[in-house]
C-alpha cells in the first residue's frame, strides 16, 4: 500500500472537519491578539521604566509583538512541511499545542520587579513561539479546509479561515474588556491581565482534543499513486519533499502566493487594525466611537464570508478578487477621505471596505491552496504568505502612523492603493481554478 494524497473532497464528516479547523484557528487568533490588547497592561509590569519617559515599557512590549510577527514565516515553512511529511492533522494538532503553551508561558511570566531581565526573556520566548503556531496555522489550516471540502464547496470551507479568525479577535477585544470593567485598572494591572491567556491555554486543549478526532486529508490510496509517505511493501518510496522542496521546486508559485497576498494583507491590516487609529490621528474621532465601529464592521465581515465563498464556488475566483483589488485601488484615498469626526461616516466607510475586502478574504484560501500541488501545498502556501504578511500586512500600523508623524498622512490611502493595483494585475493573469478537480 503507498501513501499519497487522498483526493479532496472525500471526508466522511465535513462538518466535523469544518469545526476542527475553525475552533482551532479561533482559539489560535484569540491568543494572538490578547497579547494587543493588553500590552499597555504587560508593559508595566514586564519592562522597566526608563527614568525619563514613560512610553519605554509600551514600546518595548510593540517591539516583541512585532518580533511574533516576524517569525510567522518561519512558522509557515517548518509547519507545513510537517503537514507534507506528517500529515495535515498533525501539524494543526502541534500548532494549537504550540499556541496553547506559548500563552500559559505568557500568562505565568514573572514580572520585572520579581525576577529582573528574566521576564521579558520569558516574554520574547512566549512570543516566538506564538509567530511560529500563527505561521503553521494558516498553512495547516488552509489545506485541510480545502482538501476536506466536497466538490463545488472548497470556496465555501475556504471562507471559514477567516470566519474563525473575525472570532477569535473579537472574544480576545471582548473579554479584555469584561475584565477592564469587572476588576478596574489596579487589579488589571497587578494580574488580571494574565488571566485571558490562562483561559488561551484551557481553549487550546479544546481545540486539541477537536482536533484529535479530525479525518486526515494526507492518507493511504491503492497502488499507482504519484508520492508516496512511506515505502510500499516490495518497493522503493521516493522521498518525503524536502523543507525547501516548494520554493525550489515551485519558484513560480511561489512568487504568484506573494503577488495574490500583498494588497489583501495590507488591505486587511489597515481596515482591521489601523483604521479605528488612523480616524483617531487624521479625523478627531473619540476612541470609543472608533473601537466600536471597528467592534460592529467585523461581525459584519465575518457574516459576509461564507457568501463570499459560495459566490467563488458559484462564479469563480477572480471576480470576487478582482472586485477587492480594483475596489481598493479606486476607492481607498476617497474612501479614507471620507473619514469623517462622527461614529456614522467611520462606520460606513469600515462597512464599505469589509465589502470590498470580503472578495479576497472568502476566497485567498481556496486560491492559494489550488495554486500548489499536494505534495508539497502546505509549505508551499505558508512561507510565501506569512513572508508577505509579514512584510506588508505587519507593516502597515508602522507605515501609517509613519506618515502621519512626517506630515503627509495622505500619502498612506495612496500606498495601499498603489499595492492593491499591484495585486489586480497579478488576479487578472491568474488562472481560473474554482472548477477544476484539486491537483494531486
Amino acid at each position: 500500500m503507498k501513501w499519497t494524497h487522498a483526493p479532496a473532497g472525500t471526508a466522511r464528516r465535513p462538518a466535523r472537519q469544518l469545526l476542527a479547523a475553525s475552533v482551532g484557528n479561533a482559539v489560535e487568533w484569540y491568543d494572538w491578539y490578547a497579547y494587543t490588547f493588553l500590552a499597555i497592561y504587560i508593559a508595566g509590569q514586564i519592562f522597566p521604566r526608563s527614568a525619563g519617559d514613560s512610553l519605554v515599557p509600551l514600546l518595548s512590549a510593540f517591539a516583541v509583538f512585532a518580533v511574533g510577527f516576524f517569525m510567522r514565516p518561519v512558522g509557515g515553512l517548518l509547519m507545513g512541511a510537517v503537514a507534507d511529511r506528517r500529515g495535515r492533522r498533525t501539524a494543526l494538532t502541534v500548532t494549537i499545542l504550540l499556541m496553547g503553551g506559548s500563552a500559559l508561558l505568557v500568562g505565568l511570566t514573572p514580572t520585572y520587579a520579581a525576577a529582573g531581565v528574566l521576564g521579558p526573556v520569558v516574554l520574547v520566548v512566549a512570543r516566538l513561539l506564538q509567530g511560529l503556531s500563527v505561521g503553521g496555522e494558516f498553512a495547516a489550516s488552509t489545506t485541510f479546509l480545502v482538501e476536506s471540502a466536497g466538490p463545488g464547496r472548497r470556496g465555501l470551507f475556504s471562507s471559514f479561515q477567516y470566519v474563525s479568525t473575525t472570532i477569535g479577535q473579537l472574544a480576545a477585544a471582548g473579554t479584555a474588556a469584561a475584565l477592564v470593567a469587572g476588576l478596574g485598572e489596579r487589579r488589571m494591572e497587578e494580574w488580571g491581565w494574565r488571566v485571558p491567556f490562562l483561559l488561551g491555554a484551557v481553549l487550546s486543549l479544546v481545540g486539541f482534543w477537536i482536533r484529535r478526532g479530525a479525518e486526515e486529508t494526507l492518507r493511504p490510496v491503492g497502488e499507482g499513486a504519484e508520492e508516496t509517505l512511506r515505502p510500499a511493501r516490495g518497493g522503493a518510496a521516493r522521498p518525503r519533499p524536502g523543507l525547501f522542496d516548494a520554493l525550489r521546486r515551485h519558484p513560480r508559485e511561489s512568487l504568484l502566493i506573494c503577488g495574490i497576498t500583498a494588497g489583501g494583507t495590507l488591505a486587511y491590516y489597515t481596515w482591521t487594525s489601523y483604521l479605528p487609529t488612523y480616524a483617531e490621528l487624521n479625523a478627531g474621532v473619540g476612541k470609543a466611537d472608533a473601537l466600536l465601529a471597528g467592534t460592529l464592521s467585523l461581525g459584519l465581515f465575518a457574516l459576509l464570508q461564507p457568501l463570499g465563498g459560495l459566490l467563488s464556488d458559484r462564479y469563480g475566483r477572480k471576480p470576487p478578487l478582482l472586485l477587492f483589488g480594483l475596489g481598493f485601488a479606486l476607492l481607498t484615498v476617497p474612501l479614507l477621505r471620507a473619514t469623517g469626526d462622527s461614529f456614522g461616516s467611520l462606520l460606513l466607510v469600515q462597512c464599505a471596505g469589509m465589502v470590498l475586502l470580503t472578495g479576497f478574504t472568502s476566497v485567498s484560501a481556496a486560491v492559494n491552496a489550488e495554486v500548489f500541488p499536494a505534495r508539497v501545498r502546505a509549505a508551499g502556501i505558508g512561507f510565501p504568505y506569512s513572508l508577505t504578511v509579514a512584510l506588508f500586512g505587519g507593516t502597515a500600523p508602522y507605515v501609517g502612523t509613519l506618515f502621519t508623524e512626517l506630515g503627509r498622512p495622505g500619502l498612506f490611502p495612496w500606498y495601499v492603493s498603489v499595492v492593491c493595483l499591484v495585486s489586480s494585475a497579478v488576479y487578472l493573469r491568474l488562472p481560473e481554478s474554482a472548477h477544476k478537480e484539486l491537483e494531486r
